[in-house]
């Protein structure tokens, strides 16, 4: 599982000119599932984004997560997480996992995530426009992967 956090100070996502979720202080999250993985890289995930301290303190360093702010989640299925651009020009996404088994895993992300934290969501599966203000900038790459290979 991979997902894309970035601190925002406000993000919103529209399907069909419809937006379908909105937040202001917290994180967008763009999650990318693969077809590997098990609900021991979900609860890794959801863990890792909840607890990530990526907010600023009274200081001024990074010492405080999602949950310490009192921010909220804006959860974005993002299956090109898993282009692979080793051969080609054209990204290859056989990593990815099927949609059915992808929504499933996102579903339960976000049951997970929003036990905490206020989750708002795209439209899974279609098109979408985000919008976001980056905060800092701060982006950060979780990769379930790097925690559970040899």
């Amino acid at each position: 599982m991979r997902a894309l956090l970035q601190r925002v100070s406000r993000a919103s996502v529209s399907s069909g000119g419809i937006v379908t979720g909105e937040i202001n202080q917290g994180l967008l999250v763009l999650l990318g599932v693969a077809s590997s993985d098990t609900d021991q890289e979900l609860r890794y995930t959801a863990e890792k984004i909840l607890h990530l301290r990526i907010f600023d303190d009274d200081q001024g360093k990074m010492n405080r997560s999602v949950l310490d702010v009192g921010g909220s989640i804006l959860l974005v299925s993002q299956f090109t997480l898993y282009g692979s651009i080793k051969k080609g020009r054209r990204p290859g996404f056989h990593e990815a996992a099927e949609p059915i088994r992808a929504e499933t895993l996102y579903q339960e992300i976000r049951s997970q995530l929003s036990r905490f934290v206020p989750v708002e969501t795209g439209a899974f599966g279609q098109v979408m426009e985000v919008e976001l203000v980056n905060d800092g900038p701060v982006t950060i790459m979780i990769d379930s992967a790097e925690k559970f290979s040899a």
